[in-house]
C-alpha cells in the first residue's frame, strides 16, 4: 500500500498536470479567459487570501479609499489567472508566437544592451508582479538562456513538470538552499541571472529594509551576490498592457552599488536600494502585483505581528 505523503504527491500531480494540460490544449484566448475565471473564482471563495491582500492594501496604501483598494485585489487575482493561461500555452509556444506577445521598454532595453557591451554579470532583479515566469521564458526564447534562483516546489513530480516547460529554451534553474556557488560562477563569467527578491523570508537569510513605508525582512542575496561580483543590478518585469492586448518588458536603469567599506552595511544600504526599485515598479503597475502574500509577515524583535496571529 503507498505511504499517504506518496498518494498526496500523486493526487497532487495528477492535478497539477490535468489542469495544465486542459488548459494548454484550449486556444491561447480560452485558455486565457479560463484562467481568469479561476482568478475570479479564487478571490470569491479564497478568503483567508482576501483577507490577506486587503490587509497589505491597508499597510501600503493607507489613505487609499475602500473601492480603490479592492479594484487593485480583483486585479491582483485576475493577474494570477492570466499567468496560469499564459503557462500553460508554453509547451506549444515559438519564437515567433512569444515575439508577438510581448514588445520591449526600448529605453530599459537600451540599459540592457550598456550592461552587456560591459561584459561584467547581469541581474535580472523583478518580483511577482506581472508574468514573471513569462518574463525568463520568453526572453531564453527571443534573446538567450538565462539563469535564474528557484526555491524547488515541495511536490518534487510537479517540480519536475514545472521545470520542464520552464527550461525549454535553455534557461537553468539554481536551487536557492545552493545557490552561492553556482550563482557567484555565473555572474563572474558575464551571465546573466534572474532573481525574484519581493517576498518576506526569515531574519536568517535576510535584513529589514523599508517597503512601502514599512521595515519587511527581505532576502540579502541580491546585494551580497551583486557586491561580490560587481554584477549590474536592472530592475525588470513583463506587465500587461490592457490597451495593446500585449505583455510589455519594463526595465529600469541599473541600481548603482554603494560601497562604505563596511561589508554588513553595503549589504543593508543596497537591499534598500533594490528593495525601493522593486517598490517602484509595484506602484507603477499595482494590481498585478502579488498582494496575497504575508510580505510584512517577519517582524523585526518587539514588534507586533501585522497579521493579527494570536
Amino acid at each position: 500500500m503507498a505511504k499517504p505523503g506518496k498518494v498526496q504527491e500523486t493526487l497532487e500531480y495528477a492535478t497539477a498536470r490535468a489542469l495544465l494540460s486542459m488548459l494548454g490544449a484550449l486556444p491561447r484566448p480560452a485558455a486565457l479567459a479560463t484562467g481568469k475565471a479561476f482568478g475570479r473564482m479564487a478571490y470569491t471563495f479564497g478568503g483567508g487570501l482576501r483577507r490577506t491582500g486587503e490587509r497589505n492594501l491597508e499597510l501600503a496604501f493607507p489613505l487609499m479609499d475602500q473601492p480603490e483598494r479592492e479594484r487593485i485585489l480583483r486585479g491582483c487575482f485576475r493577474s494570477l489567472g492570466r499567468m496560469l493561461g499564459e503557462f500553460s500555452q508554453f509547451r506549444r509556444a515559438t519564437k515567433e508566437s512569444l515575439r508577438d506577445l510581448v514588445e520591449y521598454d526600448p529605453v530599459g532595453l537600451a540599459h540592457l544592451r550598456a550592461a552587456e557591451g560591459t561584459g561584467r554579470g547581469v541581474i535580472f532583479l523583478t518580483g511577482h508582479l506581472g508574468a514573471w515566469e513569462l518574463l525568463s521564458f520568453a526572453w531564453s526564447a527571443l534573446e538567450y538562456p538565462i539563469n535564474f534562483l528557484v526555491r524547488p516546489i515541495d511536490n518534487p513530480r510537479i517540480e519536475e513538470l514545472i521545470e520542464n516547460i520552464r527550461t525549454r529554451f535553455g534557461n537553468k534553474p539554481i536551487d536557492k538552499k545552493v545557490a552561492a556557488r553556482a550563482a557567484l560562477r555565473a555572474l563572474k563569467e558575464g551571465g546573466t541571472l534572474g532573481i525574484l527578491a519581493d517576498l518576506n523570508t526569515q531574519e536568517r537569510e535576510g535584513v529589514f529594509v523599508p517597503f512601502f513605508n514599512h521595515p519587511a525582512c527581505t532576502t540579502s542575496g541580491v546585494a551580497w551576490l551583486a557586491l561580490r561580483t560587481n554584477a549590474l543590478v536592472i530592475p525588470t518585469a513583463a506587465v500587461w498592457n490592457e490597451e495593446r492586448q500585449r505583455f510589455f518588458f519594463h526595465g529600469s536603469p541599473p541600481v548603482e552599488l554603494v560601497r562604505t567599506g563596511d561589508d554588513k552595511r553595503d549589504v543593508e544600504v543596497n537591499t534598500a536600494r533594490f528593495t525601493a526599485a522593486i517598490e517602484e515598479m509595484i506602484r507603477a503597475y499595482p494590481d498585478q502585483w502579488l498582494w496575497i502574500h504575508k510580505r510584512w509577515r517577519t517582524r523585526p524583535q518587539g514588534e507586533a505581528d501585522l497579521y493579527g496571529r494570536k
